[in-house]
């Protein structure tokens, strides 16, 4: 893992919309993720959605979509990704973590979950670094794992 530049989570605009639309995971990794696209139109449609620009420095290399609903205190990682050409950089753990803080401060968070396609190459060992764990649930056919969020952060 190499240093990369301070890494930010912002909002979605018109400046940086198209270049968001424009990542790529690599190949093989487009059966564990959404294009950003469709990730974004259901933004849209979607009032719990909290989509986010993943920016390393002044450039953006990904994309996280929480669903927050906090009338429920339900926090969900709906959809994250890094560009291929950013990977294995510690972009996407210092991504995560921010989006982790972020649940954290709401009402009710006691975790945040996200689900995953269970499948060679799949994100799971990734997520197990940062602390998450199997739940034992499948969601429309993927596997959910949780952070308890008393636990130390990872």
């Amino acid at each position: 893992m190499s240093e990369h530049p301070a890494v930010t989570l912002r909002p979605v605009t018109p400046d940086n919309v198209r270049a968001l639309c424009a990542l790529d995971p690599g190949p093989g990794m487009h059966a564990f993720v959404a294009p950003n696209a469709v990730s974004l139109a259901e933004a849209y449609v979607h009032p719990l959605a909290w989509p986010r620009a993943v920016y390393a420095g002044e450039e953006p290399v990904g994309f996280i979509m929480l669903s927050l609903d906090t009338e429920r205190a339900q926090y969900w990682v709906w959809r994250f990704m890094v560009d291929h050409r950013h990977q294995r950089r510690g972009i996407g753990a210092a991504a995560l973590k921010l989006a982790v803080a972020h649940v954290r401060a709401l009402p009710g968070a006691r975790e945040v979950r996200l689900s995953f396609v269970d499948a060679p190459g799949s994100p799971e060992p990734f997520y197990r670094r940062l602390g998450f764990a199997r739940t034992g649930e499948i969601e429309d056919g993927e596997h959910v794992m949780a952070l308890d969020l008393a636990a130390p952060p990872a």
